[in-house]
């Protein structure tokens, strides 16, 4: 029997739970945007609406659509509120294993006995989040993209002990938003972040190695091959400490030096040059546009 889904709790009002939300309150769904810093949970809810008033401005959506999605979405600094119906709760928290596995484990005494627990995580393991609960069959990864009202891709990780029937629900959930849903094995870094992860990390040690500049580089990629970003860039959107930390995990999980973090990526971290969200990681950020700059 396939669930049907009509509320959907966001766990996390940073960027991916905001525009996680954002989408679902779009398509339909009842959506509850959940963060335990109330000023972090209000100011998701303004950038929501300045996004939403932009979709209106760019003629990608009438005012009468934007309204209706504000009027779905409720905003939330309870957990035990914002799940309290749930259908669909969707963890979006900072890449760290404990603290996904211990909401996975809050979720699981807070959230209704049939509801669907998920994770947008980018690498860390499923069935390590589905193990802290009594329902690892529904379990399992949906792993959006940033920005995430603009990338079609959704992909949904399946567990091994994941049931054929909540995949295909969540498969008609990401197709109800519009988006294109991939279905992969609960391996480390799963399809996209394995990928990405390798030409990403090969790009910095071209820089490293002064092969080129940073947006030479990306120009290669973005021209020769048609890549919409280069993978410079994307790693400065992306955030070059969380391109670390999945890094760091898989080097560990795979045993394999590919997926060392280049030195420069640890140097550049360290130093607080992080991409966009610092204002400067391979490029210059003003104006949420990036300046092309020599690394350092």
């Amino acid at each position: 029997m396939i669930d049907e889904l009509n509320v959907v709790a966001v766990i996390g009002a940073g960027t991916m739970g905001r525009g996680i939300a954002q989408a679902f309150a779009q398509a339909g769904y009842a959506a509850t945007l959940y963060d335990v810093d109330p000023e972090a949970a209000h100011r998701a809810r303004e950038q929501i609406e300045e996004m939403l008033a932009r979709g209106v401005e760019r003629g990608k959506l009438d005012s009468t659509e934007k309204e209706r999605a504000l009027e779905r979405l409720r905003i939330e600094t309870d957990l035990g509120e914002a799940v309290a119906d749930a259908d669909l709760a969707i963890e979006a928290i900072p890449e760290i294993l404990v603290l996904k596995r211990e909401m996975f484990a809050e979720l699981d005494a807070r959230c209704p006995t049939g509801a669907i627990l998920a994770s947008n995580t980018s690498s860390l393991p499923i069935a390590r989040l589905a193990a802290e609960t009594a329902r690892p069959e529904r379990v399992a990864g949906l792993h959006f993209f940033n920005p995430v009202h603009a990338m079609k891709l959704v992909e949904i990780v399946a567990p091994e002990e994941a049931a054929p029937e909540v995949v295909e629900t969540l498969r008609r959930a990401v197709e109800s938003l519009g988006k294109h849903p991939i279905v992969v094995r609960d391996v480390p870094g799963f399809a996209t972040s394995r990928l990405g992860i390798a030409l990403g990390l090969e790009a910095i040690r071209m820089v490293e190695e002064r092969v080129a500049a940073a947006a030479d580089i990306d120009a290669a990629m973005e021209l020769g091959y048609n890549h919409p970003m280069g993978p410079l860039k994307l790693t400065d959107l992306v955030g070059l400490d969380v391109r670390l930390a999945i890094a760091e995990h898989l080097a560990k999980e795979l045993d394999e030096r590919r997926f060392d973090p280049p030195p420069l990526l640890r140097r550049m971290v360290a130093e607080g040059r992080l991409g966009k969200k610092s204002g400067e990681g391979f490029y210059l950020w003003k104006d949420g546009k990036p300046i092309a700059v020599e690394a350092r």
